[in-house]
């Protein structure tokens, strides 16, 4: 008896992930076989396999930390960015800043650190740039004492 029922799609290279990670255009990590992939956005930790359905996330800073065929975990801190995983296999970051390493402890420890700094410095300076356009056009749009011009004069 035959199914009606389509058959599944199968993923291509479902038995593991390429990993595509790259910073300002440079390839930091490019990896095959990645079984596993563990990352953090806004709505908090989450976790990626192969055959994974379709996804798209903005980072934040932290560290995204895979394991590959071997059970072996390999990290990379990584300064915001956007991860996309497409057709359950094509896994691809790009990021502002990527440091990698596999010992966690340093990147958590040290790298991290210098990463929020960097992005706490370029927010306070986006702030300040804000309030200074604020400033700017509240001085161009404020009335002047005696009228728009001066008595009798129209431009």
């Amino acid at each position: 008896m035959t199914s009606l029922q389509p058959e599944a799609p199968k993923w291509p290279n479902a038995d593991g992930l390429h990993l595509l990670l790259s910073s300002l255009g440079q390839v930091i990590v490019d990896a095959t076989g990645v079984k596993s992939l563990r990352a953090e956005d806004a709505s908090g930790g989450f976790g990626l396999w192969p055959g994974h359905a379709d996804f798209l996330t903005v980072l934040g800073v932290g560290v995204v930390s895979w394991q590959d065929r071997d059970e072996v975990w390999h990290h990379c801190a990584v300064r915001r960015g956007v991860m996309t995983l497409r057709r359950g296999a094509e896994l691809e970051v790009a990021t502002r800043e990527a440091i990698p390493g596999d010992d966690l402890e340093q990147l958590e420890n040290e790298v991290l650190a210098q990463l929020i700094q960097r992005q706490q410095a370029e927010d306070d300076a986006r702030r300040q740039v804000r309030q200074l356009e604020v400033r700017t056009l509240r001085e161009l749009v404020r009335p002047k004492p005696g009228g728009a011009f001066p008595q009798g004069e129209w431009p």
